[in-house]
């Protein structure tokens, strides 16, 4: 795998399972998610990514913002909530990458959400890969 991997805008790297792209940028083994696929709004759900991305080697799993069930962004639901926290207890970081602008003018809450996590190291948002490949320097 090559290091930095990212160019126009897409994640270059070695194809796997299910359209699924493994790469490393700046060292970080990173699992790249396809952007159609199933949607992605249970526990269940959460675990089986984990175990995956855990499975490959991966330390950061890229899931698309448009794999993610409507209820993840309405945060009253708990779904964000229930997803992240498997994702902090097995310790895999996780980049939501894409445009999800209309859930953050829409509710203040997820923004205030937005905003705190892209400032610690276990979840972001991201709109593009350029932008998670200046996140990982």
């Amino acid at each position: 795998m090559a290091d930095d991997a990212v160019t126009d805008g897409a994640v270059a790297g070695q194809v796997v399972a299910g359209g699924d792209r493994l790469s490393t940028i700046h060292g970080v083994p990173v699992l790249v998610l396809p952007t159609v696929g199933e949607l992605i709004g249970t526990e269940r759900q959460a675990v089986d990514l984990i175990a995956d991305a855990h499975g490959r080697g991966a330390e950061l799993l890229v899931l698309p913002a448009e794999r993610l069930a409507g209820e993840f962004f309405q945060l009253r639901t708990g779904v964000a909530g229930t997803i992240v926290q498997k994702f902090v207890t097995y310790q895999l970081r996780l980049a939501i990458l894409g445009d999800i602008s209309r859930y953050v003018t829409r509710s203040e809450t997820f923004a205030s959400f937005v905003a705190e996590t892209n400032r610690g190291r276990q979840l972001w948002f991201v709109d593009d890969t350029e932008e998670l490949a200046t996140r990982l320097r």
